[in-house]
């Protein structure tokens, strides 16, 4: 079960201008593949589509859509997007086939919980998230949503390795090196404004010449 439903039509035509004109028409071409089925080019409503992006929950979890004209519904998971530079919006999306206990590996992102009660963000310390999603595998069905991380009690030049992270039941993030996740970084000095060094500058310019008169 889903809490992502879209409803799509078969697109006939392909190419840059159809897409161009689909576009301009309020609709996003997308595509679905893979599952050991042909290829489905699908055109859909773009509002709707949009709509659902907004959810981050939309990125990590199957999706069910309906493609009028074809039978059976589809079980996907959106695999990759393709996004308009100037104006954020999605411009086509790829859509991979699965099934509730296929095992796929996702991005998903990090969320640092307890900054309220971390000594080092107290103390000035900045929070530094080195790695904002991770790539983590699991059951299509049992994608976390998140990847939370928690740093309560780090103080100013603590690390969180991902061998530190714990993870959701049935998910793992491969790898060979114990890479930092987030870290509180020392807090930065303040620069000294330019107007402020012209004038102590002045000021040491002003005293050696006294004393070189002097002399």
């Amino acid at each position: 079960m889903t809490d992502f439903v879209l409803e799509a039509e078969l697109r006939e035509k392909t190419g840059k201008a159809e897409t161009r004109r689909l576009r301009r028409a309020g609709k996003l071409p997308a595509i679905i593949y893979g599952g050991g089925k042909q290829d489905l080019p699908i055109v859909l409503n773009f509002t709707d589509a949009a709509k659902m992006m907004k959810d981050e929950h939309f990125f990590t979890s199957m999706l069910e859509i309906n493609v009028k004209g074809s039978r059976g519904k589809n079980t996907v998971l959106l695999k990759d997007s393709q996004w308009d530079v100037i104006y954020d919006t999605p411009k086509h999306l790829d859509f991979f086939r699965v099934s509730s206990s296929d095992s796929v590996t996702v991005e998903v992102p990090v969320v640092v919980i307890n900054q309220d009660k971390c000594p080092g963000i107290a103390a000035g310390g900045l929070l530094d998230i080195v790695r904002h999603t991770l790539e983590v595998t699991s059951r299509a069905d049992a994608i976390p949503e998140h990847i939370e991380i928690d740093c309560a009690g780090l103080e100013v030049g603590d690390n969180v390795h991902i061998d530190d992270v714990t993870l959701p039941e049935g998910a793992v993030i491969a790898h060979e090196t114990n890479f930092t996740v987030i870290n509180i970084a020392a807090p930065k000095k303040a620069e000294p404004e330019p107007e402020a060094e012209a004038v102590t500058e002045a000021v040491t310019e002003a005293g050696e010449a006294a004393e070189s008169s002097e002399d």
